[in-house]
């Protein structure tokens, strides 16, 4: 076999969840160092001629979660074209794989400034993945006033994860807002657009009864790259800045791919 490249280690797979078609989740075990809520790491299969095919995925299950094994959970869409996600759809459990020992990204909430108290999670598709991480971190309430989760989909099959959106209902109460997003089916009880364009229209904030503010508001951008530029730029218009360690603003974002 293939020499193993520095920073992946041997993993197994424990399980497949199809959640639909082609969205999936992978339960990995693997003995990776500690990271934070809103990281990802990378998972790697060898192409069978002498080299790896490695891609970023966000961990989606909480650092705590993880407290005495090591089993993790990764959201995938398999894209028919793709190098390694069909064939990451196509592991059962006992397959091996292989994952970055070393977890990445800034997306966390020690990234966060100080001060915040409405907290706004906007994503798209696989993109809710990290975020699911980070409200699943114990004591999160004691933060913050409010916290928005924004889901937009293009099915409403995508709309996933609702039996654990239900526990952060129960779990924060009307501190959370849930905002699933739909945009090629009418689903009663969901919004239906662009995530920038619902921003603007000020629907979002109607939709999570939270009003967006310069001082007290801070939001989180994952999608794909069209969705994190086009919304960014939107936040600018309204007059957000971007968040940087040496200059503190209103959002940060991470691109999907």
């Amino acid at each position: 076999m293939t020499e193993i490249p520095h920073g992946l280690i041997k993993g197994v797979v424990l399980k497949r969840h199809d959640w639909t078609t082609r969205l999936f989740s992978l339960f990995v075990e693997a003995p990776i160092n500690t990271y934070q809520a809103g990281q990802f790491t990378k998972l790697a299969l060898p192409d069978g001629h002498g080299d790896w095919v490695r891609r970023a995925y966000s961990i989606v299950n909480n650092p705590k979660q993880m407290e005495g094994h090591q089993q993790m959970e990764f959201l995938i869409i398999a894209d028919e074209s793709g190098e390694l996600s069909p064939r990451l759809k196509a592991l059962n459990s006992g397959d091996e794989i292989f994952v970055g020992k070393e977890a990445s990204g800034f997306m966390t909430i020690n990234e966060m400034p100080q001060g915040v108290e409405d907290l706004w999670l906007l994503s798209t598709g696989t993109a809710i993945g990290p975020f699911i991480s980070i409200l699943e971190t114990p004591l999160l309430e004691i933060r913050f006033k409010n916290i928005v989760l924004v889901h937009a989909v293009r099915a409403q099959s995508e709309l996933i994860y609702q039996e654990r959106i239900q526990q952060l209902f129960n779990r924060y109460n009307k501190r959370f807002h849930y905002v699933p997003i739909v945009s090629r089916e009418h689903v009663t009880g969901t919004l239906c657009g662009r995530i920038p364009t619902l921003l603007l229209n000020r629907e979002l904030e109607k939709s999570a009864q939270c009003q967006l503010s310069k001082a007290h508001s801070f939001l989180y951008i994952c999608g794909n790259p069209n969705m994190v530029k086009d919304t960014s730029d939107t936040l600018k218009e309204l007059g957000f800045n971007k968040h940087l360690r040496r200059k503190l603003g209103q959002f940060s974002s991470e691109n999907y791919w």
